[in-house]
């Protein structure tokens, strides 16, 4: 049979079985509707098998008076969403095109997946996923997140509280101990007032110290300061002088020199560090291109906010 329009003010059941969820009989809710599935909406043509028991495609209604979004959008939900998996496949959510959920506020997520999700986005918007809404939080993930590609966002809550009190602490490596079961092995970093490097070693025989041949570019050479540490007997080696290649050193006598050296410096590449600045937290650093700034856009060498080279040794 064919209809130009049906009006069912009771219940729409496609199917057989008795749903619970909008009941029978005298309890019927009206307007409620059951289908056994599977179920096509949009395209006749766009799915060539039982993908799911509901299935969605863009609009292709030819009439007159159908405006299709401007968007293109398949599926428009108002209104927070709930996934859960049964195990069953691989993904609890899976989602071929690009998707964007708005919540409405009334609970406590814009989206909830329990279980694994995937998303392949088809290229035609901006982004594979926009998630806004949701009170505290638009996105809840209960698990780990892995991600291959750049992050660009904000932080709040227990990140924002780490990142705000991490300037403050020392900024250690823990590793598994290397010689004692069942130790752990704890170092952290050197912290002084400027960004330095350093080059280490021993001469021997010898009455240069040769630097990295980048150095010349890449440290300020009037920041250079150098420790020296004779072996086997004192030698009373001085340094004489120093420039962008080597070290000259001397000893007492002209006695054969052998003694472990560090020579340290400040970086040139960047500007130099603002040690003392007038602030509540480190996002009141006077140089944005440290916060502020994406990280594609950052010029740490920004003349704007260059300042005096933080040590000088000649």
């Amino acid at each position: 049979m064919n209809f130009d329009d049906v009006n069912i003010g009771g219940q729409l059941k496609i199917g057989t079985g008795v749903v619970p969820a909008i009941k029978e009989g005298d309890e019927r809710i009206n307007g409620s509707m059951y289908a056994e599935g599977p179920v096509v909406l949009g395209g006749e043509s766009e799915f060539g098998n039982q993908d799911a028991t509901l299935m969605i495609s863009r609009i292709v209604n030819d009439d007159k008076d159908c405006k299709p979004p401007k968007d293109d959008k398949s599926l428009f939900v108002k209104g927070d969403v709930r996934f859960e998996t049964d195990g069953k496949n691989e993904y609890g959510l899976h989602v071929d095109g690009d998707t964007r959920i708005v919540g409405d506020q009334r609970t406590d997520f814009g989206l909830l997946v329990e279980g694994d999700s995937r998303i392949n986005t088809d290229g035609r918007s901006d982004h594979a996923l926009i998630v806004s809404g949701g009170k505290p939080d638009a996105l809840y993930v209960d698990g780990d997140v892995y991600v291959t590609g750049k992050v660009d966002c904000d932080n709040k809550g227990r990140l924002a509280s780490r990142f705000s009190s991490a300037d403050a602490r020392p900024k250690p490596f823990d590793i598994k101990h290397p010689s004692r079961e069942g130790y752990r092995l704890r170092y952290a970093c050197v912290e002084g007032p400027e960004v330095g490097v350093y080059h280490r070693g021993r001469v021997k025989n010898e009455k240069v110290i040769i630097l990295p041949s980048y150095w010349k570019d890449f440290v300020y050479i009037d920041s250079i300061s150098v420790q020296l540490q004779p072996i086997g007997a004192h030698q009373d080696v001085i340094i004489k002088r120093w420039d962008d290649e080597k070290i000259y050193l001397q000893s007492r006598g002209g006695m054969p020199i052998d003694c472990f050296y560090h020579v340290y410096a400040e970086r040139n590449d960047i500007n130099p560090l603002i040690t003392e600045y007038e602030g509540e937290s480190c996002e009141d650093y006077p140089d944005p291109n440290h916060h502020k700034i994406s990280e594609d856009e950052r010029n740490y060498k920004d003349p704007e906010y260059a300042t005096e080279q933080n040590i000088r040794t000649k």
